[in-house]
């Protein structure tokens, strides 16, 4: 498991500019880095990785073939996780994807299902979506794993090709219908018969991942695996 400490350097900085915990918002006390010491070790995390019939991979049962599933931690309203994926995502904090990359990786390691994985493709926003954030933050969480199991990170692979209307009050199958031609593969030759491990930020009802598995299923992987940073109850 990664810790969370800065260098004694940094103190006086924190002085000047006191930093927050993006978890639970409270001041990130002396050696205390990304998340204060509380949060780095009690938050809800899934332990999805040991299990493989986990609720997450039951989900995708006779939606799409998956050799193994995994979300590092629930993701409930109003929770310290939410806090964390909201900074992430709207308040330019990327680090925090690669926080959160680097804690699945480790979990992952522990696992046997996550053995020869290949090569790590995030879930793609559209362009036009990640020009306007800045960044993928699925693909920092990405490159936060691979720092950890050294597996390279592949962003020339999958594409969004669809700029599709929010999913928020959507339902799973009207989700999916959404987003059933978004993707595509524009390298196939690089995932046949590979071991490949799509990686997202936070799941729902998993129409997302459907779509993608689906476009990558169609030129013949080897195995299909997921991992994500949350999982919402």
């Amino acid at each position: 498991m990664q810790l969370f400490f800065n260098n004694p350097l940094t103190d006086f900085f924190n002085l000047l500019y006191p930093r927050l915990c993006p978890a639970c918002n409270q001041l990130l006390k002396h050696g205390e880095k990304e998340l204060c010491i509380r949060c780095a070790f009690d938050l809800p995390y899934t332990d999805f990785h040991l299990y493989p019939d986990n609720p997450l991979a039951k989900q995708f049962w006779g939606r799409v073939p998956l050799h193994a599933a995994m979300a590092l931690l629930y993701f409930s309203k109003g929770g310290r996780t939410q806090n964390l994926i909201h900074q992430l995502k709207y308040k330019d904090q990327p680090e925090i994807g690669l926080l959160l990359g680097r804690s699945i990786g480790s979990r992952l390691m522990q696992s046997d299902s996550y053995t020869g994985i290949d090569v790590l493709l995030p879930v793609p926003l559209h362009p036009r979506r990640e020009r306007k954030r800045g960044y993928n933050q699925s693909d920092y969480i990405a490159r936060g794993i691979s720092e950890v199991m050294n597996i390279p990170v592949n962003k020339k692979i999958l594409f969004r090709n669809t700029a599709t209307v929010t999913q928020t009050k959507k339902d799973r199958y009207q989700r999916f219908e959404n987003l059933q031609h978004a993707f595509i593969v524009k390298q196939p030759a690089a995932i046949f018969h590979k071991h490949v491990l799509l990686v997202d930020d936070v799941i729902t009802t998993g129409a997302t991942l459907e779509a993608c598995a689906q476009a990558i299923q169609r030129c013949q992987p080897l195995k299909i695996s997921l991992a994500a940073a949350a999982y919402t109850l």
